[in-house]
C-alpha cells in the first residue's frame, strides 16, 4: 500500500495546486470587478456560477478522456491512446460549439432568468456573457488538454499551466478592467485562457508518448472512439451536475433560517475549498492509477482503495480540526460582522464528521471512476442527493448544526453504499477467478 500512496501522493499534489489555482481566478475577477460597484459584482457572480456549471460538461471529454488514455498507457497500446484522444477531440468539437454558439445567441434570456429585473446588473452581465460564452470553446479545449495530460500521468503540466492562466490574469485584470469595464475582466479570462492552451499544446506536441501514438494506427475510428469518451465521462459529469444541483438546493433550505445564516454558509463553505480541493485532487489520482494498472493487466483497486481513504481521510481529519480551532479568525479574515461571524464559526465547528466521511467518499470516488464503475457511483450519489436534502430541510428547524448533521448523515449513507459495491465486485471477482481456476 505504501508503494500506491506514494504514486497517489506524486499525481494529486500537483492537481491540488492547480484546483486552487482555479478557484483563485474568479477571486482575482472579483477583487477588481469589485471596485467598478455592486452591479458590477452581480454580473460576474452570475457569470462565475454559470461557469461552474459548465465545467460539468467539459468532464464529460476532459476526464473520460484522462481515464481512457491512463488504461491505453497501461497496456502500452499506442493506437488505443491515439484513439482515446481523437474520442476526446470529436466531444469537444461535438460539444463547444454548441455551447459557445447557443450560449451567445442566449445571452440575454440566460441573464435575466438569474437577475430578473435588476436593469444595471442585467445590462453587465448581458455584456460578460457575450464574451465568456464564445470563450468556452476555450476553456473546454484547456480542459481536454489537461485531461490528456494526466491520462499520460503527467499532472505537473496542467498544474503549471493553470498557474500561467491565472498569473496572466492577475497582470491583465487591471489593465482590461480600467479600459473595458466588466467586459475586460471577460477578455481578460479569456485572452490568458488562450494563451495557457497554446502553451499546452504545444507539450502536447513534445510528449514522447503521444509522439509514438500518433505515428501508431488508430485502434478504432472516430465514431466508436467518440462513443466510448462519451460511455467513460457522462456518469461523470453527472455525478458532478447532482452534486452541484444538490448544493444549489441547499442554500434555500439554509435560507429558512435566515439571511445571517445565509452568508455565514455562504463563508464558511468557501473556506471548506481548501480541504475539499485536497480530497478532489486525491479523488484524480486514485483515477488515473486505476485506470493505468488495470491497463496493464493489474487489478489493485481494494489496496487503491485503502491509500486514497486512507491519504484523503487523514486530510479531512487536520481539516476539520483546523476549522474547529481557527474558526472565529477565518470568519474575521472574511470580513464577516458579529452576527455571521458566531453563525459561521459555528458551522466551521460542527462541519468536522461531514468533511471526514466526505474525505473518504470522494476519494473512493476515484477508484469507481478508473476501474469504469462510474455509472454506479452516479447513482450512490443520487441516493445521497436524496437522503441529505429531506433531512438537511428537516433538520434545519436546529439552525447551521442541523444542516450539518443532515450533511454527515447523507454522506455517512453514501460511504456506507459504496462500500457495500465494492465488497459485491470483488466477490464477483473472487467468483469469476475460481470459476477460471477450476476451468483450469
Amino acid at each position: 500500500m505504501d508503494t500506491h500512496r506514494g504514486q497517489l501522493v506524486s499525481l494529486a499534489r500537483p492537481v491540488y495546486v492547480e484546483l486552487l489555482a482555479s478557484v483563485a481566478a474568479g477571486i482575482i475577477n472579483t477583487v477588481w470587478v469589485a471596485r467598478l460597484g455592486g452591479p458590477a459584482v452581480a454580473a460576474v457572480a452570475v457569470a462565475t456560477n454559470t461557469e461552474n456549471v459548465l465545467l460539468g460538461v467539459a468532464l464529460v471529454f476532459g476526464s473520460g478522456t484522462t481515464v481512457l488514455v491512463a488504461r491505453a498507457r497501461g497496456a502500452r497500446d499506442p493506437g488505443a491512446v491515439r484513439a482515446a484522444v481523437r474520442g476526446g477531440w470529436a466531444v469537444w468539437a461535438l460539444i463547444a460549439p454548441v455551447v459557445a454558439g447557443g450560449g451567445f445567441l442566449l445571452r440575454e434570456p440566460l441573464a435575466g432568468a438569474v437577475l430578473g429585473d435588476e436593469s444595471a446588473a442585467l445590462a453587465l452581465a448581458v455584456g460578460y456573457f457575450a464574451i465568456s460564452l464564445p470563450g468556452m470553446a476555450v476553456f473546454f479545449a484547456q480542459n481536454l488538454v489537461d485531461g490528456i495530460l494526466k491520462g499520460t500521468g503527467d499532472t505537473r503540466t496542467p498544474m503549471r499551466l493553470a498557474l500561467l492562466a491565472n498569473g496572466l490574469i492577475l497582470v491583465c485584470d487591471p489593465w482590461l478592467i480600467h479600459r473595458y469595464g466588466v467586459q475586460g475582466a471577460a477578455l481578460s479570462t479569456v485572452l490568458c485562457r488562450c494563451a495557457a492552451l497554446a502553451a499546452g499544446l504545444a507539450v502536447l506536441r513534445r510528449s514522447a508518448l503521444l509522439r509514438t501514438a500518433r505515428s501508431a494506427r488508430p485502434a478504432e475510428g472516430v465514431r466508436p472512439a467518440l462513443r466510448r469518451t462519451l460511455r467513460t465521462g457522462l456518469p461523470m459529469a453527472a455525478d458532478f451536475t447532482v452534486r452541484q444541483g444538490g448544493a444549489l438546493v441547499l442554500v434555500a433550505v439554509v435560507a429558512r433560517i435566515g439571511v445571517t445564516a445565509v452568508a455565514a454558509y455562504a463563508i464558511a463553505y468557501k473556506s471548506l475549498y481548501v480541504a475539499t480541493m485536497a480530497f478532489y485532487s486525491v479523488r484524480q489520482a486514485a483515477a488515473i492509477h486505476t485506470a493505468h494498472l488495470l491497463g496493464a493487466g493489474r487489478d489493485e483497486r481494494r489496496a487503491i482503495g485503502r491509500a486514497a481513504v486512507l491519504l484523503s481521510g487523514t486530510a479531512g481529519a487536520l481539516a476539520a480540526v483546523l476549522f474547529a480551532l481557527a474558526a472565529p479568525w477565518i470568519m474575521a479574515a472574511f470580513g464577516a460582522g458579529p452576527e455571521v461571524a458566531a453563525a459561521g464559526a459555528l458551522f466551521l465547528r460542527c462541519v468536522g464528521p461531514y468533511l471526514l466521511l466526505m474525505a473518504c467518499f470522494i476519494a473512493l470516488g476515484g477508484v469507481f471512476e478508473g476501474g469504469g464503475g462510474a455509472p454506479l457511483l452516479l447513482r450512490v450519489t443520487v441516493l445521497g442527493t436524496a437522503v441529505q436534502l429531506p433531512l438537511a430541510y428537516g433538520l434545519s428547524g436546529f439552525g447551521l448544526p442541523g444542516v450539518c448533521l443532515a450533511l454527515a448523515l447523507a454522506m455517512a449513507v453514501q460511504c456506507a453504499a459504496a462500500a457495500v459495491l465494492l465488497r459485491r465486485a470483488r466477490r464477483r471477482q473472487e467468483e469469476t477467478v475460481g470459476s477460471l481456476a477450476r476451468a483450469a
